[in-house]
C-alpha cells in the first residue's frame, strides 16, 4: 500500500525512529547523523522563540512609529518561529518533542526565569 506521499508513511501517533519527514520533504531522511542534525534545529529554534519573547528592546531614541514597527518585526519573527515548531511536532516523533520542550526550557530558564540573565 503506497501511503501516497514518496514513500514516507505519516504516523498519527508519537512513536520513537529516526526515519520520518520534519518541515521539508525528504528532511532529514534515514541517516542517524541528519536525524540529530534536525533535533538540535529543533532545540535551537524552540530556544530563539524563548529569546524573542523575553527580550526587551530599548527605547533609546526613538519614536513610537519606529519602535512599533520593531516591536511588530520582532513578534512576526518570534510567532513564525513558533508556526515552525508547531508543525515539527506535527511529525509526532518523541525526540522532536523533546527536542523542542527541552529548547523552550532551556531558553525559559536562561532568558525567562531571571536566574541566569536579570
Amino acid at each position: 500500500m503506497d501511503p501516497g506521499n514518496g514513500g514516507m508513511m505519516m504516523h498519527m501517533s508519537f512513536f520513537w525512529g529516526k526515519a520520518y519527514e520534519v518541515l521539508f520533504s525528504g528532511w532529514p531522511g534515514s541517516k542517524t547523523s541528519m536525524y540529530v542534525v534536525a533535533l538540535v534545529f529543533v532545540f535551537v529554534l524552540a530556544l530563539l522563540v524563548e529569546f524573542l519573547s523575553h527580550t526587551r528592546l530599548s527605547k533609546g531614541g526613538r519614536t513610537y512609529f519606529v519602535s512599533g514597527l520593531l516591536h511588530t518585526f520582532v513578534h512576526t519573527i518570534r510567532v513564525g518561529l513558533a508556526y515552525l515548531i508547531m508543525l515539527a511536532l506535527m511529525s509526532f516523533n518523541g525526540g522532536v518533542f523533546i527536542a523542542a520542550t527541552a529548547g523552550h526550557a532551556v531558553g525559559f530558564f536562561i532568558f525567562g526565569s531571571g536566574v541566569v540573565i536579570n
